[in-house]
């Protein structure tokens, strides 16, 4: 009688070990995980969450455009780290991107809005040319953060006379700035 209620219970065991072991092996949801990144030869590294970030400008009438006016500007950052500098000290950022038909020195949209562009600043508010580099700022040991801002402006033409006519189109607009940081 002992011996078949140990029995009994060795196959309860058994039987219930096997369940609890396809029931950990039932899929109740899956998905992916990819890495990516970039090996670069530079005294510094650039932080994940600004290589490649999103400037919100906002919704700007076309009237605070017109005749050349400019929307709050919106503050962003490149983010270096562990930045190890032996003799390289300054850097500089270049930004580039499809050129504007109003001002070839800022950074032109698409889409169904026209009629302006988008200016890039560095921490001082100097205005950053379209494939100028900045001049360079100085960069210490460790992590550094360097700070911009954008703003959308309106492009004007001249007529005739001399006076401005605004060519402001409203709608949504996209625009994409790519950077390249040089060390010096």
């Amino acid at each position: 009688m002992q011996i078949r209620k140990t029995m009994l219970a060795t196959v309860i065991l058994t039987v219930g070990t096997m369940s609890m072991a396809h029931a950990a092996v039932k899929d109740q949801g899956h998905g992916k995980v990819t890495f990516k990144g970039t090996i670069n030869e530079a005294p510094c590294s650039i932080s994940p969450d600004t290589v490649d970030q999103t400037v919100d400008l906002g919704m700007v009438s076309n009237k605070a455009l017109a005749k050349g006016g400019k929307s709050k500007p919106q503050n962003f950052q490149l983010k270096l780290e562990s930045c190890d500098l032996d003799t390289l000290k300054t850097v500089s950022t270049t930004f580039s991107g499809s050129k504007s038909t109003g001002n070839p020195n800022l950074l032109g949209i698409t889409g169904s809005a026209s009629g302006a562009s988008i200016a890039i600043t560095d921490g001082n508010g100097d205005l950053i040319k379209l494939g100028a580099a900045s001049p360079g700022r100085g960069v210490q040991n460790g992590d550094n953060t360097m700070q911009f801002s954008a703003y959308l402006q309106g492009d004007v033409k001249s007529l005739e006379e001399g006076s401005l006519e605004p060519v402001i189109v409203p709608g949504e607009f996209t625009s994409v700035a790519d950077f390249t940081l040089a060390y010096q």
